[in-house]
């Protein structure tokens, strides 16, 4: 897309906003709309919307983070004007302005944000406005990374072809000259980025490369080949100058977002407990007995985060037998009683988990956890099983609620399962969890085939 075009989408959205926005005042001032009011809020939200960033890239940025930016423009923008209303009246709107804010404004913003994004979608790839670049290296990481830029069209990158010393004849690549020749081209075809991505260069050579694009103001990246050492996308982080490099990014091992899945386990534990718990266990205590011997609860000894040992609570759904902690369970298991087999096929037998989660054992969220020695056998076999364990355990995860629950017949499920985990340590969020939730509650009240 030309530069004038994609500066006539820009106008078109900023108008239709500040449109929004001054329907919004007239419908509150009524009559006493004046010239001041009018210029001062306008301003204030292009002001407000320029941190935000809501107008840039308007057609590179994914969903979630408009949606996310459009957010936090409304909540500037609320948070502002009610400072406005206290600090300085002379300047603030009428009261009915912070009331069409939320029923008028709020809603009619977000589905105009939601209706553009619905119409981008067909011509996104014509809208973008695609940064030119070239490739030093046209060997296996040059080509990988030329694939990753055509397939993720909302980084903006359009690969004009490849430098290399010794390219090979049979890849049927564009390569545009030898190494030495590629700041020459891009200087004559206004190309403002080079991918280096040779393989093991010299800091010589990298050094010589930077100071070439440097005196051509030529923006230089450097792409380093670390897929020997990690078989899939890498975290990285800057400890000073030092580039540091982890085979995956967990957002649990930040403090504020411990500190928000804790706070959230314990206040949903304590709701369950008072207000299910509270008369399930009576009830289902009474059932358990009277059906056969034993205790109510069934305790048994399971690996939790980082590996220890704790002791998971469920109701008891078998009779008393002699290999509950060496046998899973199974379709038609003769072990399980009447009500058992009930509270399995409806979950209800893992109830008393939420005692684990005030505990600390557990969350309400995150991987299964197992016998112990299920755990010592299966990391034997499975590549990364013991990766699940940087977390603690769930009542419920993801790979349950897509499918993986019930018993494992073989090792393809169990590494199935470690991957969605793995997954799940990746992409934590508390949404997520809200989403797992839900899943799992629609799935107890559909009913699951894996369910016994």
């Amino acid at each position: 897309m030309s530069e004038t075009n994609r500066a006539y989408y820009k106008a078109i959205s900023i108008l239709f906003d500040l449109f929004l926005v001054n329907l919004t005042m007239y419908l509150a001032y009524e009559t006493s709309l004046n010239l001041l009011h009018v210029l001062f809020i306008n301003v204030l939200w292009i002001n407000l919307t320029q941190l935000t960033k809501l107008y840039i890239d308007l057609f590179v940025k994914d969903a979630i983070p408009t949606i996310k930016q459009t957010l936090w423009s409304l909540f500037l923008f609320i948070a502002v004007m009610m400072v406005i209303e206290l600090a300085a009246p002379e300047l603030s709107a009428s009261s009915n302005l912070f009331l069409l804010l939320s029923l008028f404004f709020t809603p009619a913003l977000l589905f105009g944000k939601i209706a553009f994004l619905l119409l981008r979608r067909s011509k996104r790839t014509s809208l973008i406005n695609y940064k030119q670049v070239v490739i030093i290296g046209a060997g296996p990481l040059g080509k990988e990374l030329k694939e990753v830029l055509e397939s993720n069209t909302d980084l903006g990158y359009q690969v004009n072809g490849f430098f290399d010393n010794y390219p090979s004849a049979n890849d049927n690549l564009n390569i545009l000259g030898k190494v030495d020749d590629c700041m020459a081209f891009v200087k004559n075809n206004n190309i403002t980025e080079v991918f280096c991505a040779l393989p093991n260069p010299s800091f010589d050579q990298v050094d010589f490369l930077i100071r070439q694009a440097d005196a051509e103001m030529i923006r230089f990246k450097l792409v380093h080949d670390v897929q020997n050492y990690f078989k899939k996308t890498v975290h990285v982080q800057l400890y000073g100058h030092l580039p540091v490099f982890s085979p995956r990014k967990e957002p649990l091992e930040n403090r504020g977002n411990q500190f928000v899945k804790r706070v959230f386990d314990v206040s949903f534990s304590i709701f369950i407990c008072l207000f299910i718990m509270s008369w399930l266990v009576p009830v289902f205590a009474l059932l358990i007995k009277l059906e056969s011997k034993g205790p109510v609860f069934f305790k048994q000894l399971r690996s939790g985060k980082n590996n220890r040992p704790f002791y998971c609570l469920k109701f008891r759904s078998m009779q008393v037998n002699g290999e509950a902690d060496t046998k899973q369970a199974s379709y038609a298991d003769s072990r399980i009683t009447r009500i058992g087999a009930f509270m399995r096929r409806t979950s209800l037998d893992e109830m008393p988990q939420f005692f684990n989660v005030l505990l600390g054992d557990m969350s309400v969220v995150g991987p299964r956890p197992h016998m112990l020695q299920h755990t010592a056998a299966y990391s034997a076999i499975i590549d990364q099983f013991m990766v699940r364990h940087f977390l603690l355990p769930g009542i419920t995860g993801w790979a349950q609620v897509k499918g993986l629950r019930g018993e494992t017949k073989d090792d393809q499920a169990m590494e199935q399962r470690v991957k969605l985990d793995i997954w799940y340590l990746e992409n934590w969020s508390i949404f997520l969890d809200l989403k797992i939730i839900f899943l799992t509650i629609w799935q107890i009240l559909t009913g699951h085939k894996n369910a016994w």
